[in-house]
């Protein structure tokens, strides 16, 4: 059979096929490309460093300026060469079948041919295994991809449910409990409600570091001290991670903090903690998603038709709901993907296996899934309103809605069994407005407490949610 061209046609996933106009700004994070980039960055981050704190430079003479823009000025023919050198043999070096080797091969051929003399080269990866690098590089690609692509896709998401909840502010509307018609709530205030769970979690987001280490082979500093024995090597490891970090004032968010207690690799406690994190706010917007989809389903919620688009191959009135049962399936799937991390990571036999690498290389599928359901929602909400007089005449088809009021003015004023007589009265009937006023009126209470029980109706028995709506 013929190998097929990669295209966004004969991609085997969805991500890099279907759904690749939407996601491509994530290959700028999750891609091979990126990683090994971002590798790159930390090794020659390091080989500055500690050429510079340790004071190792000496007299030699070499372009150091140069070599701070390699991970600046890397391109897609530099990771194509990188690729060789894993996968083959080239240009006189050995096939490494090692993807961290084969980054630290070419920066050091890269290095010689700017002018750094083999001495100074031998500092590159000094006392270092591969995971002090990758732990690194998958912590870059998590802060910028999260920083720059999913935290403004969701602002734009919160934005969006709290522009229709404050639309919608005072607009009465028949709750459900259990599925079953319950004291009156308004639409904007159920909307709030999901706007405001979210913003909760990227709170936590703002708040979120990640550990990383910088500690060596089996995690304790030996080859570093073995050489060096005079250097304080946990004091050197902290002050490198900490120079990823911003400044704290910034509240950037997953800002970096060196762990001291690893084996050789980083326990991903914290991957699986801020995974976590993006695990809630899908649920959450899961909820969202088939809430709303309910809200279409009984046409209190409209979709405006978009020109020229085919709800059904079969019955031509059809305007399905498709924004919010596309986001509810990816939410699902990254969510998935996001359980396994939770589980993996954390796990790793002995000092060191491998079995972790593979998994990381799926983070950006599963936040590609994120932003297409992300976007979707945002879509989604764009092209609905409110059916007014749908959502006022369900409401006036359930007056028993406000028995809990009555039963409740009752009670203060001191009667006797109010709340049995609500039950019997319309527990599992469906009283009508007129039988509730008769009832009122047979009660033996003085008059102006059946005028205010009169004055309680469906549309107005909604409390405080008006003003909840727009706190």
């Amino acid at each position: 059979m013929d190998i097929l061209e990669l295209n966004p046609l004969t991609a085997v996933g969805a991500i890099d096929g279907r759904y690749r106009d939407k996601i491509a700004k994530l290959a700028a994070f999750f891609s091979e490309f990126a990683l090994i980039k971002a590798r790159l960055e930390v090794s020659v981050e390091y080989f500055l460093f500690l050429t510079e704190d340790l004071k190792l430079r000496g007299s030699e003479k070499a372009p150091w300026g140069k070599a701070s823009n390699l991970h600046a000025d890397f391109t897609l023919a530099d990771a194509a060469v990188i690729k060789k050198i894993e996968t083959q043999d080239w240009d006189g070096i050995p096939r490494t079948n090692h993807d961290v080797v084969a980054v630290l091969e070419w920066l050091r051929r890269r290095l010689a041919s700017l002018g750094f003399p083999p001495k100074l080269i031998e500092w590159v990866h000094f006392g270092l295994t591969s995971e002090d690098v990758n732990n690194l590089a998958y912590g870059l690609l998590l802060r910028r991809g999260i920083r720059e692509v999913l935290i403004p896709s969701l602002e734009k998401l919160i934005e969006k449910i709290e522009g229709q909840a404050t639309r919608y502010a005072g607009l009465p509307m028949l709750a459900r409990t259990h599925g079953q018609p319950a004291s009156p709530t308004t639409l904007g205030k159920e909307l709030r409600v999901f706007s405001q769970r979210m913003s909760g979690q990227l709170g936590n987001l703002d708040d979120f570091r990640l550990t990383v280490k910088l500690n060596g082979a089996s995690g304790n500093h030996s080859a570093h001290l073995a050489a060096f024995p005079e250097v304080d090597w946990v004091a050197f490891a902290n002050r490198f991670v900490d120079s990823f970090n911003t400044s704290p004032a910034t509240g950037e968010g997953l800002e970096f903090e060196p762990n001291s207690w690893t084996t050789q690799i980083e326990p991903h406690d914290t991957y699986a903690e801020l995974f976590g994190i993006f695990m809630r706010i899908n649920v959450i917007l899961v909820d969202f998603a088939q809430d709303l989809w309910r809200y279409i389903s009984d046409d209190w919620l409209v979709q405006t038709p978009v020109a020229g688009e085919v709800g059904s191959s079969a019955m031509p009135h059809k305007v399905n709901p498709i924004d919010f049962e596309n986001a509810e399936g990816n939410l699902l799937m990254a969510n998935a993907l996001m359980e396994l991390f939770c589980r993996k990571l954390p796990i790793s036999r002995l000092q060191r296996d491998l079995s972790d690498s593979t998994v990381e290389r799926n983070f950006g599928a599963a936040f590609a899934h994120c932003l297409v359901a992300y976007e979707a929602l945002a879509k989604g909400l764009g092209k609905v309103s409110a059916n007014e007089q749908k959502i006022a005449q369900a409401l006036a088809d359930h007056p028993e809605v406000v028995a809990e009021g009555i039963q409740t003015i009752l009670r203060r004023s001191g009667l006797a069994g109010s709340y049995n007589l609500l039950k019997d009265m319309t527990r599992g009937k469906s009283a009508t407005a007129q039988e509730l006023a008769r009832f009122i009126d047979s009660l033996d209470i003085p008059a102006k407490l059946k005028q205010e029980l009169h004055a309680l109706t469906p549309a107005n028995y909604i409390g405080l949610a008006s003003k909840i709506a727009v706190m």
